[in-house]
């Protein structure tokens, strides 16, 4: 199957063509989307009074990337967060002279309308350690608990080989870490080892009195996919032998309904309350070159099910 000619279902009509690594939230009654655009060089928001709409409502572009230096290539997978009374968007980017240094940085907004308001650089996360962002650093994400905000990203280190791990740190701010590094997840199992060893893209879900992360494994191509860490919301954060990591993945491509390398997912609830899970995915597996830069990951969405208190992600959910 390639991009001209793949099976067609009812579960794989993107709700947003082209934008990978989505990330939703709603803040304030309003639903706010942003994701990767194909290029790599801006950061895009759109916003909506409903989930729906934000397939339709015109999308803002609110940042460039830089003609050269720091943030100047390979802008991915921002996320757009409300804290402290102030909006950021937590990003990653490379340089047009280096495009693999990639490291996390963060942008501000002080105003009320982050579509329309000026935005401020605030330049790399400030780690609170010598080993943080030391080098490959992507997709962090921000999560509150107990009053403490947390942050969680990936990192490549070299053990002989480039492994992406994901690290936990408890925060001081919005713009800097309160704590050291604690290795929360590595891949440990050949699902995770498909092409490259990666752990990276972690989302946060909540339920209850529990803690769901789900992060994606492998290479970006059809063996990309999710998996996910667990903790009960008193538990030690920062302990990671409290964690519970599933064996298997928990969303993977399905050729039947035509999703093909799921990841790199958020979560929010719709109007009523259900959770949702959004999600990027491919619709074919002939790919040109490196799979990085086909521009056809598209955003999907699927309804969550829960089990004994257990997330389900069935892509029969998808709408």
């Amino acid at each position: 199957m390639n991009q001209d000619n793949f099976l067609r279902t009812k579960y794989n009509t993107p709700f947003i063509s082209q934008r990978a690594d989505p990330y939703v939230c709603k803040v304030n009654g309003e639903y706010y989307f942003t994701a990767s655009v194909p290029e790599y060089d801006r950061i895009v928001l759109r916003k909506s009074r409903t989930l729906d709409g934000l397939a339709k409502v015109p999308e803002i572009v609110v940042w460039k990337k830089h003609e050269k230096g720091i943030m100047s290539k390979h802008i991915w997978a921002p996320e757009l967060h409300f804290l402290q009374e102030k909006w950021y968007i937590y990003y990653a980017g490379g340089e047009a002279d280096d495009p693999w240094a990639i490291r996390p940085y963060v942008l501000e907004c002080a105003g009320g309308d982050p579509l329309k308001d000026p935005w401020i650089e605030r330049g790399m996360v400030i780690p609170a350690d010598e080993f943080s962002f030391h080098d490959f650093s992507l997709d962090m994400t921000i999560f509150e608990n107990k009053g403490k905000l947390y942050c969680v990203w990936a990192e490549k280190v070299n053990v002989g080989k480039k492994i992406s791990n994901l690290y936990l740190a408890e925060m001081k701010t919005p713009l800097e870490l309160a704590s050291q590094q604690v290795l929360l997840t590595t891949p440990d199992y050949p699902w995770e080892r498909v092409g490259f060893w990666v752990n990276e893209g972690p989302s946060v879900l909540k339920h209850e009195h529990m803690l769901y992360l789900t992060y994606s494994a492998s290479e970006t191509g059809i063996d990309y996919c999710v998996g996910m860490l667990s903790i009960d919301m008193d538990g030690q954060l920062l302990d990671p032998r409290q964690w519970k990591k599933e064996r298997q993945p928990v969303l993977k491509t399905d050729f039947k309904k035509g999703i093909l390398g799921p990841g790199h997912n958020s979560f929010v609830q719709d109007e009523n309350g259900q959770d949702i899970m959004f999600y990027h995915a491919r619709q074919y597996d002939e790919i040109i070159g490196d799979p990085l830069y086909d521009p056809n990951r598209h955003t999907f969405r699927m309804k969550i099910e829960w089990n004994d208190r257990v997330p389900l992600f069935k892509i029969n959910n998808n709408f």
